[in-house]
């Protein structure tokens, strides 16, 4: 697995359960977690990993929180309640979360106002379409008559997806990226308001979308943190959530002398990333990263 050899790291928020867990130091309590599986890409990446667990979703609290991450992840979980997307509740339909379907919807709609990097896995594609007014299958063996999705006993199975031609997700991980692993029961229906989808399977099942009015918000049905070997999506996406960081660098960093030096080189011709420009303009101007006021412009 590849690293990006980044000067300024990205925060990547990701949401997580809320549920009933065993520990060994204090018993079944309720607890806020994640799969490491989700965490290990985004570091892999270069990026800084911050749990988001579920809460209330106190207007005010959410525009600061996501203007502080520099990109969010949605991850898998537990069914979205039909409810939201105007349906009654399949017998095959987990008991529904209304705390994290609240907390994630909330979120979602705030990082595509401010075109925060999103990426969305499994749960977390249906939640971005339904939240921006689409539907899903509740159950798909109804819909397709077979079962292939879902093994069940917390196993993978392995499908073939076809890429859909110029979509950013084509870009990340090419137009034929092999078999990858599903395990999910629900699946996009209707499509929400400005979403297209970008992959699906020979069962016609979406299994990706974009929104590509946006620098990066996707949505993947399938579960790519399964994947060590397909490591281009989440570099793309932390990629995409370093720019935005260093776009607010250059925005809240005030002119220095070191800022202008680095503009002349430039002019004569050397080659310097943007990374080690916002990091020298930062050393140069002794204002700390954790003390930079982002401007309400910055969005």
């Amino acid at each position: 697995m590849e690293t990006t050899d980044a000067a300024v790291k990205p925060i990547i928020g990701l949401t997580t359960y809320l549920e009933q867990a065993g520990t060994d130091g204090c018993g079944t309590v309720s607890a806020a977690f994640l799969p490491e599986t989700y965490l290990a890409p985004i570091i892999a990446a270069g990026g800084v990993p911050t749990l988001l667990p579920p809460q209330p979703a106190v207007p005010g609290v959410i525009e600061v929180l996501v203007s502080r991450l520099d990109g969010l992840v949605i991850p898998g979980g537990w069914d979205v309640d039909p409810a939201l997307y105007g349906q009654e509740a399949h017998a095959q339909t987990d008991k529904p979360r209304p705390e994290r379907d609240a907390w994630e919807q909330a979120l979602i709609r705030e990082a595509i106002r401010q075109d925060i990097p999103l990426l969305c896995i499994c749960r977390g594609e249906q939640l971005l379409n339904v939240t921006l007014g689409g539907t899903l299958h509740q159950h798909l063996p109804d819909v397709i008559g077979a079962g292939h999705y879902q093994l069940g006993g917390y196993e993978f199975n392995r499908i073939q997806v076809e890429i859909r031609q110029g979509s950013r997700l084509e870009q990340l991980i090419g137009a034929t990226p092999g078999p990858v692993p599903v395990s999910h029961h629900q699946a996009v229906d209707k499509l929400g308001e400005g979403l297209i989808a970008a992959a699906w399977t020979e069962d016609q099942v979406v299994e990706a979308i974009e929104y590509p009015a946006n620098t990066f918000a996707m949505g993947i049905q399938w579960h790519p943190e399964e994947l060590p070997e397909d490591f281009g999506l989440f570099r793309g996406f932390v990629e995409a959530a370093r720019g935005k960081l260093l776009s607010r660098l250059w925005q809240a960093t005030p002119p220095s002398p070191a800022v202008s030096q680095v503009n002349g080189a430039q002019g004569s011709g050397a080659q310097l990333s943007s990374a080690h420009i916002a990091a020298s303009a930062l050393a140069a101007s002794a204002v700390p990263t954790a003390d930079i006021e982002v401007p309400p412009s910055a969005f």
